[in-house]
């Protein structure tokens, strides 16, 4: 028996068993919707990152796994070969296939180089980049409460693949060159017809492209804000915000959140005494709160924007996970403005994917042309094959479906997660009756709870960064959708006990 073989009967026991001719070797799933080529590349890496597999070690011939698996041998060259892509293998002419010597800090993207980097980011101690960083280091979603993402498994892949298929086929050659600076004209006219539903009046003209709605804030903030230029933002708000416009040079001032929106008192007074460019505003649904902007208020905070001279961006990028307005209340400040002084974002990252980078900004048909040259200066048009695809699901009628979908079943994940929350000693307050977020207060300092959080795998997101002066806070966002590990909660249990 080669040592390869009897490394690979070492595996972890809660891993399904093959009687093939690879004894311990997971059994590889046809019918799980991952290509066998993946299953066979993610297995090896597993194996290589965890040390079940050490440098030097020689692999089984092609001829060999492909027998022992009842597989091609094909399957088995394409696996190998991008495991030698990826660092993980070599291939030595006539003699094989070994596993590479690697870095302390492991190549590849296995395991050991995100434990490395984890270790590296201890100590740095927690701030808005800290937070960023970690919710892209892949770690599964079912890890991340703090993240900002439904898991993979509540969107629709199918759904996806079925569109860049279909768009694929329609005509290859348009998707080799550039997009067109406002974006893919089908999509922007599919979205004024969206926009008229949520009564905010935008022609195709009036309507640009981004990708995603982090580069639509990005935008707007650099056509018109300038070193030293006041900025508000809600307190709490979206944490991404702070670093990007800081690096722009503005101030940014919190502007206190209610309940039904901004505290309108402190707004006028901040109002006067700093004269803002900008104030950017969650209107339905905020992140973190999952709160809605009542019509009163909607109405005030225009006011005091056309009394002090303000553009108001409105980030409407949960719209779809609001029911409308026929069941819930919620008013955008656009509505009433119709897009004169409020310039609104929207995007799909939340509900249909994050990869597409599908986000748009709606606005003045003059500004329109201005950040759409702005736009080219900078990154050139947005990518015309995600705009194509969102295209796609949004004109055939699949995605309003999706969209109840999303909702009823964050409807159900929210009501148990905040029963189970509050029995631990959460204080919850008015539970928001939709969207995907909590705002809780723990009564302890969550920048702790994350620390140890993150040390047994958890990522959390403290109060602390979502506000602009993150200071230490008892609040933490809670993305109900994450919250089916047993290990989150037991970890929270215990946090609270102390």
């Amino acid at each position: 028996m080669t040592n390869t073989v009897k490394q690979l009967r070492s595996v972890r026991p809660d891993m399904p068993q093959s009687d093939s001719a690879l004894p311990g070797w997971p059994l590889l799933l046809r019918e799980s919707g991952e290509s066998l080529v993946d299953q066979i590349v993610r297995g090896i890496r597993a194996r290589i990152d965890d040390k079940l597999l050490r440098s030097g070690v020689r692999m089984p011939s092609i001829r060999q796994f492909a027998d022992g698996n009842e597989i091609s041998r094909f399957t088995v060259v394409e696996a190998y070969d991008r495991l030698v892509a990826q660092g993980y293998l070599e291939s030595r002419r006539g003699s094989g296939f070994y596993v590479k010597e690697r870095s302390p800090l492991g190549g590849g993207y296995g395991n050991t180089a995100a434990q490395a980097e984890a270790v590296a980011e201890a100590g740095r101690g927690l701030d808005v980049v800290w937070l960023v960083r970690n919710m892209f280091r892949q770690m599964p979603p079912h890890k991340m409460p703090g993240g900002g993402l439904l898991p993979p498994d509540w969107l629709d892949g199918e759904l996806i693949a079925n569109a860049l298929r279909a768009v694929s086929r329609d005509n290859p050659s348009l998707l080799l060159g550039y997009g067109t600076p406002l974006g893919f004209l089908p999509l922007r006219q599919q979205l004024q017809l969206k926009l008229a539903e949520l009564e905010i009046a935008a022609a195709p003209d009036q309507i640009v492209m981004t990708t995603g709605v982090t580069q639509g804030l990005d935008t707007v903030a650099r056509h018109f804000l300038r070193p030293g230029d006041v900025i508000f933002v809600d307190d709490p708000a979206w944490f991404l915000m702070f670093g990007s416009f800081a690096a722009l040079g503005a101030k940014i001032v919190g502007i206190p959140r209610l309940g039904d929106g901004p505290d309108i008192a402190r707004l006028r007074e901040l109002a006067a005494i700093h004269k803002p460019k900008l104030y950017v505003i969650n209107s339905v649904l905020h992140n973190p709160t999952s709160t809605s902007l009542s019509a009163a208020k909607a109405f005030q905070v225009l006011r005091i924007a056309e009394e002090h001279d303000f553009i108001i961006v409105e980030d409407d990028i949960y719209c779809d996970m609001h029911p409308g307005s026929a069941v819930q209340p919620a008013t955008r400040i656009a509505a009433l403005d119709q897009l004169q002084r409020v310039i609104y974002l929207g995007g799909f990252s939340k509900t249909l994917s994050a990869n597409l980078r599908v986000g748009f900004i709606a606005t003045s048909t003059e500004l329109a042309r201005s950040l759409a040259d702005r736009k080219l200066l900078s990154t050139l048009t947005t990518g015309e094959i995600g705009e194509r695809v969102a295209y796609k699901v949004l004109s055939e009628g699949h995605y309003r479906k999706h969209a109840e979908r999303l909702r009823a079943r964050l409807n159900g994940a929210r009501d148990k997660v905040m029963r189970q929350l509050e029995r631990m000693g959460m204080e919850i307050g008015d539970p928001p009756p939709c969207g995907m977020f909590l705002w809780v207060d723990t009564g302890r300092d969550t920048n702790v709870m994350t620390e140890e959080a993150m040390e047994q795998g958890f990522l959390l997101a403290p109060g602390s960064l979502f506000s602009p002066a993150q200071l230490p806070s008892t609040r933490m966002r809670i993305n109900v959708a994450s919250m089916s590990d047993p290990g989150i909660w037991r970890f929270l249990e215990k946090a609270m006990a102390r």
